[in-house]
């Protein structure tokens, strides 16, 4: 029971207090405020962020710092093992001497999905133009080409809008060779 009550009270205390920032902010509705400043909204929403404008506070050292380390977690933390390695090296690098605006621009690009960066870093489809436009994502991928180009050969690599990774569903020929898959 007490914890029931602790609860509630714990839930008009915050309701209370969103409520007195909204009617500072805006004395037209009751209702508080619930974006994603005051921790309301999930990362993984389903607004648009690409349309939001991303606000960048680089005022004092400790708002700077806190967004460096957020933005080296996101860049190294992925959950795709090559950009985690890509993204992470190139940021580790850059984003100390980076501007507000070139912060902007590297945050547009953490917001991208894993597999459509990948394949736009490494050749396999051409990136819109939106993202052809951004300096950040421009940079890493000149880094990613040079690369490619100094450490493959390019008959290992795919041609130009095909896929990279070949073969995961052809058929071995021959006499043990198995019924489907590649195995």
């Amino acid at each position: 029971m007490a914890t029931w009550r602790r609860a509630l009270s714990n839930l008009r205390r915050t309701l209370n207090s969103t409520a007195i920032l909204h009617r500072s902010t805006s004395s037209a509705s009751p209702i508080p405020n619930l974006s994603p400043q005051y921790g309301w909204v999930s990362r993984f929403s389903t607004t648009n962020t690409t349309a939001q404008t991303i606000a960048v506070d680089l005022s004092n050292e400790e708002s700077k710092r806190r967004l460096v380390n957020s933005i080296l977690y996101r860049s190294k933390q992925r959950g795709f093992l090559e950009l985690d390695l890509v993204l992470g090296k190139w940021v580790e690098e850059h984003v100390h001497s980076m501007d507000e605006n070139g912060i902007k621009f590297l945050l547009h690009v953490l917001d991208l999905e894993n597999p459509d960066l990948w394949k736009w870093l490494t050749g396999q489809e051409q990136p819109p133009e939106t993202v052809n436009n951004n300096p950040v994502f421009t940079a890493v991928w000149d880094r990613v080409r040079n690369n490619l180009n100094r450490h493959t050969s390019p008959e290992t690599r795919a041609t130009p809008g095909q896929p990279w990774v070949r073969g995961w569903d052809d058929f071995k020929k021959g006499r043990d060779s198995p019924i489907t898959g590649n195995q």
